[in-house]
């Protein structure tokens, strides 16, 4: 098994290489017959890709394999930001061409997720409105605060709950960090009033849930037409209006023709912070869309309480340097679990 997954990552840095590349990169000691195995192994999961033939045979990834396979965020990690091996422009095909190929939970997160749905939808079949709009706001408190911390908000979650239930601001800290608190709960105050609001993505009502969460704050309101850069990472996001714009449009089709909500929200939190459509506020963003798709289909929203802001930035990160899924999907799945079991 680790052998497998070594030819894997060797794969997802050395695409095109040939079995004795493979060998030589991962210092394999066995026989060719073994390693031969290993990568047909491979072949039938649906991992790997064999191209030309004979002498002339090259293996790559699939999209499925380049996508979901388990990349170590701490290997990954240690390498400094300037000697890691990146892809530093925007990947147009990741959109139109990979993503939709590729279901991006397996039969058994599928079967975990859906448990912790039918749970949540028979919780809340026992609750009055009272009690679902209490464990709401309870749940929002949590998103408000831990969201904001991802930002470098310095409010603690005691704070963040006096200043979202009584209006008070705590000691020491800016304007700024209260109104972008106060910002969460609006947000989330108009998604639960208009449940139905995301029953269709379109990129107005993605740029309307932006505006309430930079309200009163110094942040351009819109689809930015300037560059932006991203602290820790060589990534540079589209710097063309018309570009953003048409990969927006495309995101928004690509959700929109999901049909699994699981799918369609794990979606919108990585590709509008893969995309940066906005000068700030990107991520918060990305957090309240994703979490407007789950409650305008009935599903648990996510609060994040529970997630280190290290691990999801660094989850967010390796997305935007090798567009892979995984470490962000386990995120999303245990927090999803935390979710239905903490508030319902």
């Amino acid at each position: 098994m680790e052998t497998s997954r070594e030819i894997l990552q060797f794969l997802h840095y050395h695409p095109l290489s040939s079995r004795e590349e493979i060998r030589a990169g991962i210092n394999f000691q066995e026989s060719d017959a073994t390693l031969k195995r290993l990568i047909v192994n491979g072949v039938e999961a649906g991992n790997i890709q064999v191209e030309g033939k004979a002498r002339a045979t090259r293996y790559t990834l699939s999209n499925r394999a380049h996508l979901l396979m388990p990349l170590s965020l701490d290997t990954y990690f240690a390498q400094d930001v300037d000697e890691r091996q990146v892809q530093r422009s925007f990947n147009f095909a990741l959109i139109n061409e990979q993503l939709p190929q590729v279901n991006l939970f397996t039969d058994e997160e599928l079967a975990r997720l859906n448990a912790l749905q039918a749970e949540f939808r028979a919780h809340i079949v026992e609750m009055t409105d009272n009690e679902y709009r209490r464990e709401m706001e309870r749940l929002g408190i949590d998103l408000s605060w831990k969201s904001s911390q991802i930002e470098g908000n310095t409010y603690s979650l005691l704070e963040t709950e006096r200043l979202l239930r009584e209006s008070k601001t705590a000691d020491g800290k800016t304007k700024e960090e209260a109104v972008m608190l106060l910002n969460h709960k609006d947000a989330l105050r108009f998604i639960l009033n208009n449940p139905d609001y995301l029953q269709e993505l379109t990129i107005n009502r993605i740029e309307d849930i932006h505006t309430l969460l930079t309200k009163e704050l110094s942040v351009d309101k819109g689809l930015r037409h300037r560059r932006v850069g991203i602290t820790g990472t060589q990534y540079r996001p589209l710097d063309n209006e018309f570009q953003i714009r048409e990969a927006m449009r495309d995101t928004c089709a690509l959700i929109n023709s999901r049909k699994n909500i699981f799918e369609q929200a794990l979606l919108a939190l990585v590709l509008l912070s893969y995309i940066q459509p906005f000068m700030d506020g990107n991520k918060r963003t990305a957090r309240i869309t994703s979490n407007a798709l789950l409650i305008a289909n009935g599903y648990c929203p996510l609060s994040f309480r529970t997630v280190d802001s290290i691990d999801y930035k660094k989850a967010m990160l390796i997305f935007y340097e090798q567009n892979n899924l995984y470490a962000f999907k386990q995120i999303f799945i245990n927090q999803y679990e935390f979710a239905v079991q903490e508030y319902f």
